[in-house]
């Protein structure tokens, strides 16, 4: 029998957002100013106020108030009425200096010893539903609000009432043997400025998503996943009315709420760790992005259909606790998902040093991670500058979402003889 499967995707000025770009913005700069830094960095925003905290190993100084109101910036809260605004918004920084305990269980004398910064468990997950492995109703949430976005910041004579903050959620009809048929369901809420006619305010709002922002995102896609738009799908567009308070002054955000958007919208599984305001010693982050560039390979390679990654540490111990994989029955040759999970651990080194050097994660290529999810990105090389406290600026050429190369597609299939 047909079932349905449901994801949601929430826009950078949505409040958990806002806290975690602020978050990865500054371990960029920690990044770019001292690769070596150890930190742990958490956001709290709310109505005109943001509070920082965390644990920080560095060499390094930060103007953390100047780092945190130009993504604010960037991220469009610029207006007073916002109750939220880059330039007015108080700061209030808590973050201290790192416990010497947790130092001592990472850092060896030989650095390929390094230990795990924490103990837990990694998923990743890859699927070729989609020509970036991920899966669908995800991807297509996410597409949503990355138009949505797109028109607020580039074309704001074509839909000019739009704030930052947005949801989607997209619910797709599956056959038995889990090929998408539909699109369901789409829901979208947008905040808005304030109108003085409620009920056409609401008409126009839904016609412009379902007319502009729908047939945008439908046409970016190949073919066979266009054909699943149609007629039938029901569309709940702002479904409680206005939404003209958002943001921070409509819901308080935390770094590290939305797990599940950064990472398969609910496919596949998640072990519970958040990834922004995290250097890559932290396998809560590192060792969630080779799972997924393990996944992602595997699946590329025409090993299975799709596959789930699991690996988990030993606070402090360099060597994985256990590798497991399932291929949901997809695997295309004759082994076992356990004999699959052996061969795997012989091609990709996932003690966190190797990890860190595979992935090239000691750069500052964080903030980009921190809305429209971690997973499912487009790799590509880009040059950013970081302005330090006393203003001396840093231009680097780094590598963004290495974790979503098919670099290993040649190593995999010479491993099962593909």
């Amino acid at each position: 029998m047909a079932y349905l499967f449901t994801s949601e995707s929430v826009s950078e000025g949505h409040p958990d957002k806002v806290a975690d770009q602020i978050s990865d913005a500054l371990i960029d700069h920690f990044m770019a100013f001292d690769p070596t830094s150890k930190v742990a960095c958490e956001t709290l925003v709310t109505t005109g106020q943001v509070i920082l905290a965390g644990e920080v190993k560095t060499n390094t100084y930060l103007d953390v108030q100047a780092i945190t109101r130009e993504v604010i910036r960037k991220i469009g809260y610029t207006k007073s009425e916002y109750m939220f605004e880059a330039n007015s918004c108080g700061i209030l920084s808590a973050i201290h200096e790192q416990s010497a305990d947790i130092n001592q269980g990472v850092e060896r004398a030989k650095p390929e010893e390094q230990g795990a910064g924490d103990q837990g468990m990694m998923f990743g997950f890859a699927t070729k539903e989609t020509d970036n492995y991920m899966p669908l109703a995800l991807d297509l949430a996410h597409k949503i609000l990355q138009e949505l976005s797109y028109i607020r910041n580039n074309e704001s004579g074509l839909i000019g009432y739009l704030r930052p903050d947005a949801k989607s959620q997209v619910t797709i009809e599956y056959s038995d043997d889990h090929v998408p048929q539909r699109i369901d369901t789409i829901v979208v809420s947008t905040q808005h400025d304030d109108f003085a006619a409620e009920p056409e305010m609401l008409a126009k709002i839904k016609k412009d998503i379902v007319e502009i922002v729908i047939p945008r995102v439908k046409a970016s896609l190949k073919p066979e996943l266009q054909a699943l738009f149609n007629d039938a799908i029901t569309y709940h567009i702002n479904p409680t009315g206005k939404f003209v308070i958002g943001g921070p002054h409509g819901d308080t955000g935390l770094t590290g709420r939305k797990i599940i958007v950064d990472t398969y919208g609910g496919k596949g599984a998640h072990g519970g760790g958040a990834f922004s305001g995290k250097d890559p010693s932290k396998v809560d982050r590192s060792a969630a992005y080779a799972t997924r560039h393990i996944a992602k390979n595997l699946v590329a390679a025409g090993l299975c259909d799709q596959v789930l990654v699991q690996v988990s540490y030993a606070i402090g111990v360099a060597k994985p606790c256990g590798l497991f994989i399932d291929t949901y029955g997809t695997a295309k040759v004759n082994l076992t998902d356990g004999e699959i999970a052996r061969k795997v651990e012989e091609i990709f080194d996932m003690r966190p040093y190797f990890i860190e050097q595979r992935l090239k994660l000691r750069n500052p290529i964080y903030s980009e991670t921190a809305a429209y999810g971690h997973m499912g990105r487009k790799n590509e090389v880009v040059n950013k500058t970081f302005v330090g406290p006393n203003g001396q600026k840093i231009s680097q050429e780094v590598e963004l979402f290495t974790w979503e190369k098919l670099d290993y597609v040649d190593a995999v299939k010479a491993a099962f003889q593909i």
